[in-house]
């Protein structure tokens, strides 16, 4: 029953995030990687690393801190998490652009490895969602279904 909910939850995620790319044009790529910890049943709180790739243009580093609120129960020993980033057709992506706050929800399920999906929309006036289904990959034990805050520094 549980993959059933996580499943369930995982497909409403994505569906909002396929509605809302459609507007959108795709600008690049945010490889990050995720420091491990715990979850502490209702939150948790990681740092992370990332660059923004985009063809032509030199590699941006980024640091950030990702919140998670709702269930969040287990422990990892770090993650690398890879999104397409998609910018609203109008929006302008200058330097150091993905700066800022992006909220959303993520679902994740490890026993021992594991994957995760992913939607969040934010940064500079709101302009910028990171894809909908990340490849996420962690090790440890672990079941999350979130409310998701991430700051990009």
């Amino acid at each position: 029953m549980n993959k059933l909910i996580i499943a369930s939850l995982a497909a409403l995620t994505l569906s909002a995030g396929a509605a809302y790319a459609e507007a959108t044009v795709q600008v690049g790529r945010l490889s990050c990687d995720v420091d491990g910890g715990k979850g502490m049943i209702f939150t948790s709180t990681k740092e992370l690393s990332c660059d923004f790739i985009r063809k032509g243009h030199k590699t941006e580093h980024y640091s950030g801190t990702l919140q998670k609120f709702g269930l969040d129960i287990g422990f990892t020993d770090g993650a690398q998490i890879e999104w397409l980033v998609f910018a609203a057709a109008d929006a302008s992506v200058g330097k150091h652009a993905l700066a800022g706050q992006y909220i959303g929800g993520s679902a994740e399920a490890t026993l021992f490895v594991g994957l995760g999906a992913n939607f969040l929309v934010g940064g500079f006036e709101d302009s910028f969602a990171l894809q909908p289904w990340s490849i996420q990959s962690q090790t440890g034990v672990n079941l999350s279904y979130t409310l998701t805050n991430l700051t990009l520094d």
